[in-house]
C-alpha cells in the first residue's frame, strides 16, 4: 500500500513477496506450510525449517489472506493433530515473521497491510467484543429461553448496536486510512451477499484509487454497480426468461401491476419454509391488482424437481428458470448471491421494496392496499 496512487497494472507487474520466518529452534523433520488462495485456486507451499528458519515466495496481485502452519514433528497437514497456526496476509515486498516457541504467537513486521489488519482490529475490539457476548448467551441459554420472543429481541436489539458502532468505525478507519486494502476487505465483508448500496457506495468512494483499483476493488465496483441499479427507488432491470412450458416471459409483461419478483430453488430449505408467507400474500391480494413472478435458481438437468415443488408448494403464479444454478441470467443482473430475495415492483416497474419476509410482506401490501 505504500504505492500510493502508483496505477493497479504497475502495482499487479511488481507483485514478488518473500516471507521470512525465524520461530524456535527446530529443524528437520519440522516443516512449514504456507496456505492461500489464488485465482479461486487453493494453494499449499511447504519448506523445510532449519534452526527455525523457513522462508517462503511467491507472487500475489494484491494483498491475500493466508495461514502459515508450523508442523513440529513433520507429520503432515493430514495428521497434525493440532494446528500452530499464524494467520496473515502475504502481499509484495519483504514479511518477517519472529517467535520464541509457536508460531501462532509471532510478530509479524515489515508488511503495511498487516499493521492496518491489527490497527482495525484493535478499533473495533469493543464491538466486536459485545457482539460475541451476545452470542455466547443465546448458546448458553436454555431452548424454552430461545423461544421467548423478548429475549430474542433484546439480544438482537444489543447485536444491531454493536454492529452500528463497527459500521461507524469502519467508517472512521476508512476516511483516516483511505490507501488501507484492510478498509476494502472489511467493507466487503460488512456488505454481505445483499448489499445496501446507500450505505455501502459512500463508504467505498471514500477509499484511494489505488485500492479501488486493485482486482478486489474492481470487482467489488461491479457488484456496487449492481446493487445501485436494484436499489429501493430504481427502475428494476427488465428481463426475459422461459417459463415451465417453455415459453418466453418478459418483466414488462406486468406492468401496470405490483409484482413481486421472488428468487427461489427447490432444493432452498429457507426458500420452501418462505413459500406459505407468500402463497398467503398472494391469495389475499391476487384480487387488488397483485401478483409474484417466481425465479428458480434450479440446477441444470432438474426441471423436474422445479416443477415438482411448484406443485407441492401450491405456488399458482408465473415461475421461470433457465436451470443454470447460479448462474442464473436473472439472478445474476440482480447481484443475487444467497436465496431467498424478492423485490417488490410498483405498476411503473419500481422497486418499492426488498427482501420482505414473513409477517413484513404483508404489513408492506397492506399499506398499498387497505
Amino acid at each position: 500500500m505504500a504505492l500510493g496512487l502508483i496505477p493497479a497494472a504497475v502495482w499487479a507487474q511488481s507483485s514478488n513477496f518473500t516471507l521470512n520466518a525465524k520461530v524456535g529452534t527446530e529443524s528437520s523433520p519440522a516443516k512449514a506450510y504456507l496456505v492461500y488462495n489464488l485465482s479461486d485456486k487453493r494453494i499449499i507451499d511447504s519448506a523445510s525449517v532449519n534452526k527455525g528458519v523457513f522462508q517462503f515466495k511467491g507472487t500475489v496481485a494484491e494483498p491475500v489472506g493466508a495461514e502459515v502452519i508450523l508442523d513440529h514433528k513433520g507429520v503432515g497437514l493430514t495428521k497434525m493433530r493440532s494446528l500452530d497456526v499464524l494467520r496473515l496476509y502475504i502481499d509484495k515486498g519483504d514479511i518477517n515473521i519472529a517467535g520464541n516457541d509457536s508460531i501462532k504467537t509471532a510478530i509479524i513486521t515489515g508488511s503495511k497491510v498487516n499493521d492496518d489488519q491489527k490497527k482495525y482490529d484493535d478499533l473495533v475490539a469493543g464491538p466486536n467484543k459485545a457482539m460475541m457476548a451476545v452470542n455466547k448467551e443465546y448458546y448458553a441459554a436454555p431452548e424454552d429461553k430461545k423461544k421467548e420472543q423478548y429475549f430474542i429481541d433484546s439480544l438482537q436489539a444489543r447485536f444491531d448496536k454493536a454492529n452500528e458502532e463497527k459500521r461507524m468505525l469502519l467508517k472512521q478507519f476508512i476516511e483516516t486510512n483511505p490507501h488501507s486494502f484492510i478498509g476494502l476487505e472489511q467493507l466487503m465483508d460488512l456488505a454481505g451477499n445483499i448489499v445496501d448500496a446507500p450505505t455501502i457506495t459512500p463508504l467505498y468512494n471514500s477509499l484511494a484509487t489505488d485500492v479501488q483499483n486493485t482486482p478486489s476493488g474492481l470487482e467489488f465496483k461491479k457488484i456496487l454497480e449492481i446493487a445501485n441499479t436494484t436499489s429501493i427507488g430504481a427502475m428494476a432491470p427488465v428481463f426475459t426468461q422461459n417459463d415451465v412450458n417453455d415459453k418466453p416471459v418478459n418483466l414488462t409483461d406486468f406492468h401496470g401491476k405490483y409484482v413481486l419478483v421472488d428468487f427461489w430453488a427447490s432444493w432452498c430449505g429457507p426458500c420452501r419454509g418462505e413459500n406459505p408467507n407468500v402463497v398467503k400474500a398472494y391469495d389475499q391480494y391476487k384480487d387488488k391488482n397483485f401478483t409474484v413472478l417466481g425465479v428458480s435458481l434450479d440446477r441444470p438437468g432438474k426441471k423436474d424437481d422445479w416443477v415438482a415443488a411448484i406443485k407441492a408448494d401450491g405456488l399458482a403464479w408465473t415461475q421461470i428458470s433457465d436451470l443454470k444454478f447460479w448462474d442464473n441470467d436473472v439472478a445474476k443482473l440482480y447481484g443475487i448471491k444467497s436465496i431467498p430475495q424478492n423485490y417488490l415492483l410498483d405498476p411503473s416497474g419500481k422497486i418499492i421494496g426488498k427482501n420482505l419476509r414473513g409477517d413484513e410482506l404483508n404489513k408492506k401490501l397492506a399499506t398499498l392496499f387497505n
